[in-house]
């Protein structure tokens, strides 16, 4: 290594250092804790809106990097989060294999559904369709500041396939639950060909500057106990053990919404560094079976987000009594709405940040 390439070195790992949630990710317990909020760029801030219509479609805005850079910077100049999140979406992985995707406003995702029997993908292709979102993150990385966790993304396999095989979100994911019964074998390929993308990607997004990366899996809570072992721990296990083959010591979030009592077994069983809560699951139980394993992140209800006020501050108060003795990183139980309000996000912030000490 030559003098210039090992000094390059030591700037980058100092600016590491001071990334606050990635040391969580390490480790540490930090108090008050790290906190960003998962949609955090996003319709509830005007300035988000007045990109996005520059843009076009959605997905015209996913696959800009300039516009896609600035729609992620947003929040950080406005709220200073403790990490940024790429600006794009779980459905950019379809639409790169070659199934048609769009959005209907108001309405959410469509796509043309899959034939399990004849899918008609291309996963060649993978890499060269996301070369412009891959350039996001570059982008990002270098006008964060050095301060900034930069987390990249991938939608698993088992919420991807839900909105594949049905082509649109579905209230209880009924068409891919049926296909998984009755055409196991055509699920399982399809599942196998979004491991194997989902490796591809997100290895991608590291090399090109992420810090870390997430994997969401919305749909994790429809699952029985099998189906969640068979859809959501094997799949991710998978794409933990994929990534860090290329990129040892990568570090990796799972976000398996609504798994419960599951989320033992899937710290346990994935390898994953840090495991997302949602609103909806026991902070006592988090804290005494979840949390002595791995950092958690969470988990405020995104309503609060719209409501505020003291119902607010003690939900906070909650999760930071709960959880604050361990490591945590401070978020919402899942995504905040259009309808947030921007003083409320910065009241949550501020009351984090405001913790006594401990």
């Amino acid at each position: 290594m030559n003098t210039a390439d090992g000094a390059n070195t030591t700037k980058t790992d100092k600016a590491a250092e001071k990334r606050r949630l990635l040391r969580v990710l390490a480790g540490e317990r930090l108090w008050p804790p790290p906190v960003w909020m998962m949609r955090q760029a996003g319709r509830y801030l005007p300035e988000y809106r007045a990109t996005r219509a520059q843009a076009g479609s959605f997905l015209d805005l996913c696959y800009a990097p300039e516009l896609a850079t600035e729609v992620t910077l947003q929040p950080i100049r406005r709220f200073g989060f403790d990490a940024a999140i790429l600006f794009s979406d779980i459905l950019v992985v379809p639409d790169a294999l070659g199934q048609k995707v769009w959005f209907v406003e108001g309405e959410g995702p469509r796509l043309d559904p899959i034939d399990l029997a004849k899918p008609d993908l291309e996963p060649h292709r993978l890499l060269t369709r996301l070369e412009p979102v891959i350039e996001t993150v570059s982008r990002i990385r270098a006008e964060l500041p050095d301060e900034t966790t930069l987390l990249g993304f991938c939608g698993a396999p088992w919420t991807l396939l839900t909105y594949m095989i049905a082509g649109r979100g579905t209230p209880d994911q009924m068409p891919a639950r049926r296909a998984a019964l009755t055409d196991p074998s055509g699920v399982d390929r399809l599942v196998d060909m979004l491991v194997d993308a989902s490796i591809a990607y997100l290895a991608a997004q590291l090399r090109a500057g992420a810090d870390a990366v997430q994997i969401f899996d919305t749909w994790a809570g429809v699952l029985d106990d099998a189906g969640f072992r068979r859809f959501v721990i094997e799949p991710t296990r998978r794409i933990v053990e994929g990534v860090r083959a290329q990129i040892p010591g990568a570090r990796i979030i799972g976000f398996p919404k609504g798994a419960g009592g599951h989320l033992p077994a899937f710290v346990a069983e994935t390898g994953v560094d840090a495991v997302g809560i949602d609103w909806q699951a026991s902070l006592d139980f988090i804290r005494d079976n979840v949390q002595p394993l791995v950092p958690v992140q969470g988990n405020l209800d995104p309503l609060h987000m719209v409501t505020g006020g003291e119902m607010l501050d003690a939900a906070i108060d909650r999760i930071l009594d709960r959880l604050g003795e361990g490591r945590l990183i401070f978020n919402l139980g899942h995504g905040i709405t259009p309808d947030g309000s921007i003083e409320n996000v910065a009241r949550m912030v501020a009351r984090v940040r405001g913790a006594g000490g401990r």
